[in-house]
């Protein structure tokens, strides 16, 4: 079977740079799918025995596809294009197409030079088929469409366009650190920057003893983030942060313990991405949502940390943020209960002055107690 497989922005890319993204666009896929591929001047055609479930499910799920359409080939010739019409359109007529109480229209591209216009040829097509099905034709506003693109001496028909997730190829922008706990903001943050071409390494701080029970939706959460990372290694880290929370909660005020608790996450991150050789730090903070997502309080976790730090999810409510959870597949897992923070005060401070803030982190030694802290980073999911 051969397929259409279209994108979006990778198209206005340099032609250099079309060609670096198309080519890791089709080798995304082929990690998970046996096939090849005739690239024809922007238009890349998937060839392959897979049953039409498999190669759905893993279209379904790579970054960088627009749309995609199972096609139907024959040369250009009218009698054979004929023959293919009846052949493919008839299964159809039971379950798809109702030529008694729908309309249809035929939409025709060309490339190549032909003795016929696109729009001949879309009127012969659909002469076929009010021929054999003795339908209406409604050209503004159809229920059923016939798609034929003639490429020179190939003609393919095809009678669906199936939305693909867009986006940018895995693997094309650089790798990331995504900060992961057990809640719903943090993999979708993931999710995003898989979706903008990076590739992602998670990074969840063990609150233990303050928290249990998140070590393992991460993992799962992992998982379920590898199917839209075809191409691209995710890997999971775990660092024993609990240790860094029992001297934050010792040394500083109550008050300051969710800004202490995301600075040292900040700059933990910042170590791990030097090691894994990423660009940036991303994580699921949404403006108010929480104590430490105020804009002071944002501002005071993030100063000491150099590297840049992404948050995708900054302008998205709740509801947003659930609404892709349960459409990625991520939100039925972060919603396992699990023994929550024990470590937040019963006052956070929500208006964190940085002036106050740098003291703070001076007076308890944050470098120190970090640096010792992430020896305990290590890789979970091998």
């Amino acid at each position: 079977m051969k397929y259409f497989i279209r994108y979006g922005e990778i198209g206005v890319k340099s032609r250099k740079i079309r060609k670096k993204f198309e080519k890791k666009l089709m080798k995304n896929i082929q990690s998970k799918l046996d096939c090849n591929f005739i690239n024809d001047n922007g238009r890349i055609i998937l060839l392959t025995d897979e049953n039409e479930e498999t190669v759905t499910d893993v279209l379904d799920h790579v970054f960088g596809i627009v749309s995609y359409s199972p096609v139907y080939e024959t040369d250009t010739d009218k009698e054979k294009i004929k023959q293919l019409i009846n052949k493919t359109i008839t299964p159809l007529l039971d379950n798809r197409f109702n030529p008694e109480n729908q309309t249809f229209a035929v939409k025709c591209r060309r490339v190549g030079e032909h003795h016929f216009s696109s729009q001949e040829m879309a009127a012969y097509v659909g002469s076929i088929i009010i021929e054999l099905t003795n339908a209406r034709v409604n050209l503004s506003n159809p229920d059923f469409n016939v798609y034929v693109e003639v490429r020179n001496n190939k003609t393919f028909v095809y009678y669906d366009k199936i939305k693909g997730l867009g986006g940018l190829p895995v693997g094309t922008q650089g790798r990331v650190v995504c900060l992961i706990s057990g809640g719903i903001d943090s993999p979708i943050a993931a999710y995003q920057m898989l979706k903008r071409g990076c590739s992602v390494t998670l990074l969840h701080c063990d609150n233990a003893p303050y928290g249990k029970g998140t070590v393992e939706k991460v993992l799962k959460q992992a998982d379920n983030l590898r199917k839209y990372s075809l191409g691209e290694e995710i890997r999971v880290y775990s660092i024993k942060y609990g240790q860094y929370l029992e001297h934050v909660i010792k040394e500083a005020p109550s008050r300051m313990t969710c800004v202490l608790c995301k600075s040292g996450m900040y700059q933990t991150a910042e170590l791990l991405a030097k090691k894994e050789k990423a660009n940036a730090i991303v994580d699921g903070s949404s403006i108010g949502q929480v104590a430490s997502q105020t804009l002071n309080n944002i501002e005071a976790s993030r100063y000491h940390c150099k590297m840049p730090i992404f948050s995708p999810l900054i302008s998205l409510d709740k509801l947003e943020i659930e609404s892709i959870a349960k459409k990625v597949g991520t939100y039925e897992i972060s919603i396992i209960p699990d023994s929550g923070c024990g470590a937040v005060p019963k006052y956070p401070e929500t208006h964190a002055d940085l002036e106050l803030t740098k003291k703070i982190i001076e007076d308890i030694n944050q470098k120190e107690i970090l640096e010792k802290v992430s020896e305990s980073i290590q890789r979970i999911d091998v």
